[in-house]
C-alpha cells in the first residue's frame, strides 16, 4: 500500500431515515472500495489515498435484519408496525435483527481498514472498546460476553446480564460499513417486540436507565466520539 491515511471525516446526520441513511453509507462506501480497484491498476506514485468517515446519527423507530438473522424474531406484523410507527428491512450486515430508534447513538465508521489494522475481529473489538470507555466515564463498568459481540452490563456473572450496545458491521476489500447502536436513552418498549440479535435469554437497557437520569447525548457523543479517535489514532476532521 502506499500511504496509510488517519485522517478520518465525521459526519453528524442528525435524525435521519434508515432507508435515507443506508443510501448515504452505501454511496460513501462504494467510492471507497472504487477507489481501492482503481488504486490496483496505477503504479504507487499515482495512487489516490481512501478516505475515511466517521458517521453519527439517530433514526427513527426501525428494525433491521442481518444477512444470518431469522424473520420470526420480529414479533410484529404489518399492522403492529403500523401502530408502533415503525419500519422493518433487511439489510446486508451481519448479525440477527435489532432496533434503531430515537436517543440511540447510531455509528456508522465507513474505514479503510489498511489505513489502521487489517483484522476485522480487531476491529470489532475497538468499536466495542470506545463504548465501555465511554460508560466507564459514567461510573458504568461494561464489557464483552466471549462468542457475543456488543457490550454488556453485569456480564461477568451472568446474572440480569443486560445489552447496552449492539454491533453489526460490513466489510469488502477492508472497507467497513455499518456499525453500532448505543443505547443512551432509547425507548426500552421496542426491544419487546424483537428477540434481540436473536438473543432470547438476556434482556437490553440503556445508559439512562443504569445512571438513574438523563445524560446530555451531545455530551455522550462526544465522549464516544474522542475514545474511537484515540483508539484507532484519527486525525479526525470535524
Amino acid at each position: 500500500m502506499a500511504v496509510q491515511n488517519k485522517k478520518t471525516k465525521f459526519i453528524h446526520l442528525g435524525l435521519m431515515d434508515y432507508q435515507e441513511a443506508w443510501d448515504y453509507q452505501e454511496a460513501v462506501f462504494k467510492r471507497s472500495v472504487d477507489q481501492k480497484i482503481a488504486n490496483r491498476k496505477l503504479p504507487e506514485s499515482e495512487q489516490k489515498v481512501v478516505d475515511n468517515y466517521l458517521i453519527f446519527c439517530q433514526h427513527p423507530h426501525v428494525f433491521t435484519l442481518g444477512k444470518s438473522g431469522k424473520p420470526e424474531h420480529l414479533l410484529l406484523d404489518e399492522d403492529g408496525l403500523d401502530e408502533k410507527e415503525a419500519t422493518y428491512y433487511k439489510i446486508n450486515r451481519g448479525g440477527d435483527i435489532t432496533y434503531h430508534g430515537p436517543g440511540q447513538i447510531v455509528g456508522y465508521p465507513i474505514l479503510d481498514l489498511d489505513n489502521f489494522f487489517t483484522d476485522i475481529h480487531k476491529y470489532l473489538r475497538y468499536l466495542e472498546e470506545a463504548i465501555i470507555l465511554t460508560l466507564k466515564d459514567y461510573g458504568v463498568t461494561g464489557g464483552r460476553i466471549p462468542g457475543l459481540t456488543g457490550v454488556w452490563i453485569d456480564h461477568e456473572d451472568e446474572v440480569n446480564t443486560r445489552k447496552i450496545c449492539a454491533l453489526g458491521v460490513k466489510s469488502s476489500r477492508w472497507v467497513t460499513m455499518h456499525g453500532f447502536a448505543f443505547n443512551v436513552h432509547a425507548d426500552l418498549n421496542y426491544f419487546g417486540y424483537i428477540v434481540p440479535c436473536g438473543i432470547d435469554d438476556k434482556a437490553v437497557t440503556s445508559l439512562d436507565k443504569e445512571l438513574g437520569y438523563k445524560p446530555d447525548m451531545a455530551e455522550v457523543e462526544q465522549r464516544l466520539k474522542g475514545h474511537l479517535v484515540d483508539l484507532f489514532e484519527m486525525e479526525l476532521e470535524e
